[in-house]
């Protein structure tokens, strides 16, 4: 794997879109809540350092993975100018991390293909717990983060 043993939350936040004015729905699995809860104060720690106001952030809480589909389109139901959506599946010893995994992703896809509002897909499917510490604020960073840059962009571009 190409990023292997790095940490790639790292941005320049002089490169970042401007965040006032901005409103960004926050929708947090809570299954695997050690992992969303990291990766959701990641996330909601860089969209307030970029000048998204607290007031303009908004947090919807859903049971797992698999109901962010309907938390994200509830969110942009509501008009903010991005979603993000956070969840945790770490692989078990049956095949429901495949049928999770795969709905969750296409799910996610096709609220971007039908809305203009964007959604940023802040999702880790790792195989153990550790590779998802990892990922949520251990040795590779915080996805958290990462998809906050990405919202922040996609909103700029989506004003365009």
């Amino acid at each position: 794997m190409a990023t292997a043993h790095k940490n790639l939350s790292h941005f320049d936040p002089d490169q970042l879109p401007a965040g006032k004015g901005l409103s960004i729905a926050l929708v947090v699995a809570q299954w695997n809540h050690e992992i969303t809860a990291a990766l959701y104060e990641g996330a909601k720690a860089t969209l307030l350092s970029a000048g998204v106001q607290a007031a303009d952030i908004t947090t919807y809480r859903v049971p797992g993975s698999f109901e962010l589909i309907y938390g994200s389109k509830h969110a942009q139901s509501k008009n903010p100018d991005a979603v993000i959506a956070i969840g945790s599946v770490i692989q078990g010893a049956t095949k429901h991390f495949d049928f999770v995994c795969q709905a969750v992703s296409q799910g996610i896809k096709d609220l971007n293909v039908q809305s203009n509002i964007p959604v940023i897909f802040c999702v880790l499917t790792d195989n153990t717990l550790e590779q998802a510490q990892d990922r949520s604020g251990g040795k590779h960073g915080n996805k958290g983060v990462e998809a906050a840059v990405a919202a922040l962009q996609m909103a700029d571009l989506s004003k365009h």
